[in-house]
């Protein structure tokens, strides 16, 4: 999630549908889904095609599959039934019984209580809800029924088990969230008991209700709930909000303003809902619950400095220097104030250096900011210098006319910094035209949107050679490979394996700008400038996801497409005049890096590509080239059983000081 970068991508045929959510398998590393109600199918991340992976087809239709860390996959029915997994897979078309009759599930959880397993859920039949616990390896099945609520039902649930007991919560229409204690009983014949609840916390604060869609529990005395905030005389605002549940008392909210689905989850001390159409992650950390803090009578020396409760920046563009100078997250209510604390020592540090440079002259700031750099032993040095290079460009943003173009570069050739940790930097490098600063971005961030590496990509590609011949860049990953044309006379570096090359140090750097290769030499010789050439290489070095880009790359320009496809096709000829289709040079892209990018650029623009006169020629050698490697390739394929019956004959045979052998292959 830190990198934004999806790790695997699987699809089901044209026609299936996943219906249930897919999980983990934490003891053998597997992923379980179901599609179409029945068919279960098992995977690893190595496979990738799910229609040659393990396939299963049950029985009776599957609800949900819940995986417990130390218990395995436990698989809930529709009818009521429960089965581990390795159970069903015993005999996968086994009878399922039917534990309930014209009931709807609608909400289940799996905890481990000792060494079993544990499954409650949740089933609504005419207006009555009813709540079983399992214990399928004991074969113990429990019913209960929920005590009614006059004129609400329930809308969502939330448990946890502790001590042999369920604590079951339940978020009613009513805007409020009743417990219910709910004893793991060790008899196994007990007749339907009525579940009596009691009132937890009332989602209601100054004349403003919360109408609640989902919730989650923090620890024994805190809840977070997603919902919308309802006043009177006011339009209705999606609320992310954490209530003290000890002393009845709303901790903290915050408004999303771009909506969101209603879902809210929570894992290892961390919030993800989505917002808008991201997934939004918030850290948070509860401490022991007071009265003090509940009413935020906190003294002023344990007063947090910057979102003691929960860490909001993920959710806003603000500037820093407002949010550090207000100490209390933006858009927070006035009476609500924050008891849990966050990592906030990076903060408060960057906090106070930011109040103290905001109004300072460029060069006091660029000073005090090399001076902090230095302290290299500085714990959470690298967030620290993310919140500095953020608070440098917002000033950019508010002074047009300033833009530390060497200090920005220095902190990113120098620092170990990442696009999430200052979101802006290459936004306003796009602004301002700063290649040099997108190349470095380029090669050294792991997690660049790809909409971003396309708007690097356009405007590389839009650039004119001129333009760039006067611009420093780093040409290691071209300097030992580029041919290029200068007025009919051939400048050709030879693919060296230790990377020099005396004619190449002489002439490359004097060359000036070749004009387009001609399309009768397509592929001999290099269709962009020495500098083009090498930010063009930094946007194949960064990570991808094609699912992502594709949409964006579908919007290049066609003469650019071209443009880019043939040097792709330059750099796939240059791969291939080597045995290790390596290229020479530092950060210079690899043959399945190239091979990616020209088959993405061909699923983008493959339909104009094929009505362009000018793209003619490129395509026919393309193929013909790739033809003739995959002819080559089969051909390898057929003696490859030979070559593997001499190795094996040559680690058999004990050869002497020397030796002639003359084989023959038939």
């Amino acid at each position: 999630v830190s990198d934004q970068k999806p790790l695997g991508c699987w699809s089901v045929k044209h026609g299936q549908i996943l219906t249930c959510p897919v999980v983990c398998n934490f003891e053998t590393c597997e992923y379980i889904a179901v599609h179409d109600d029945r068919v279960l199918r098992i995977w690893k991340n190595k496979d990738i095609n799910l229609d040659k992976v393990f396939k299963a087809t049950l029985s009776a239709d599957v609800y949900r599959i819940h995986s417990l860390p130390n218990g395995g996959p436990v698989v809930l029915f529709k009818g009521g039934g429960v089965r581990t997994l390795d159970v069903l897979l015993e005999a996968p078309q086994q009878e399922i019984e039917n534990v309930i009759s014209d009931e709807v599930i609608k909400w289940s959880e799996a905890f481990m209580e000792g060494q079993q397993p544990v499954l409650i859920f949740a089933t609504e039949k005419d207006g009555d809800f009813f709540v079983y616990i399992q214990k399928p390896k004991m074969k113990s099945l429990h019913k209960y029924k929920l005590e009614q609520q006059e004129l609400s039902k329930p809308l969502s649930f939330t448990a946890y088990v502790k001590n042999q007991t369920i604590t079951l919560l339940c978020l009613y229409s009513n805007d409020s969230v009743y417990k219910v204690l709910i004893p793991l009983q060790k008899n196994t014949e007990e007749e339907e008991q009525i579940l009596s609840k009691s009132l937890l916390v009332n989602l209601s604060v100054s004349g403003s209700v919360l109408k609640g869609t989902s919730f989650v529990v923090l620890d024994k005395d805190h809840i977070a709930v997603l919902g919308s905030l309802d006043a009177s005389g006011k339009k209705s605002k999606e609320c992310l909000t954490i209530w003290n549940t000890k002393f009845q008392t709303l901790q903290t909210s915050k408004h999303l303003p771009l909506g969101t689905s209603g879902q809210l989850w929570c894992h290892e001390e961390k919030f993800f809902f989505t917002h808008g159409k991201v997934l939004t992650v918030i850290m948070y950390k509860c401490e022991t619950s007071s009265l003090a803090a509940a009413v935020g009578k906190l003294k002023d020396s344990q007063a947090p400095d910057l979102s003691s409760f929960v860490n909001w920046n993920a959710l806003g563009d603000e500037e820093l220097v407002v949010s550090f100078q207000s100490q209390q997250p933006v858009a927070l209510q006035p009476e609500s104030k924050m008891t849990l604390r966050s990592k906030r020592s990076s903060v408060s540090k960057a906090g106070r250096l930011a109040l103290k440079l905001k109004d300072a002259s460029p060069a006091v700031l660029e000073v005090e900011l090399k001076k902090l750099m230095s302290k290299a032993q500085m714990p959470d040095l690298h967030a620290i210098v993310g919140y500095v290079v953020t608070a440098l460009i917002n000033r950019c943003k508010v002074n047009p006319y300033y833009y530390p173009k060497d200090f920005l570069l220095e902190i990113v050739q120098t620092q170990d910094l990442s696009y999430s940790l200052c979101p802006d930097l290459m936004a306003v490098a796009l602004e301002k035209k700063d290649v040099y600063l997108l190349q470095l971005c380029l090669q050294r961030f792991p997690d660049i949107p790809e909409e971003i590496t396309y708007a690097c990509l356009k405007v590389f590609l839009s650039m004119s050679e001129n333009h760039l011949k006067n611009i420093d860049l780093d040409l290691d990953s071209v300097i030992c490979y580029v041919d290029i044309e200068l007025n009919n006379k051939e400048v050709k570096t030879e693919v060296v394996e230790n990377g020099f090359s005396t004619k190449l140090e002489q002439n490359i750097l004097d060359t000036k700008i070749p004009k387009e290769a001609p399309l009768a030499t397509e592929g001999e010789f290099c269709p962009v400038g020495l500098r083009k050439a090498a930010l063009l290489n930094a946007v194949l070095h960064s990570a991808y996801s094609e699912t992502f880009l594709l949409p964006h790359l579908k919007n290049l320009p066609a003469k650019e497409a071209v443009l880019f496809l043939r040097y792709l096709y330059y750099l796939y000829m240059k791969c291939s005049e080597k045995i290790n289709t390596t290229l020479p040079g530092t950060h210079s892209p690899t043959v399945n890096q190239i091979m990616d990018w020209m088959c993405l650029l061909l699923d983008a623009h493959f339909t104009v590509m094929v009505m362009l006169p000018e793209a003619k020629e490129l395509l026919s050698s393309l193929h013909k080239f790739v033809r003739a490697q995959v002819r080559f390739y089969s051909e390898l394929n057929k003696i490859e059983e030979s070559l593997r019956e001499l190795q094996r004959l040559n680690h058999q045979r004990d050869f002497q000081t020397y030796s002639i052998e003359v084989l023959e292959l038939i």
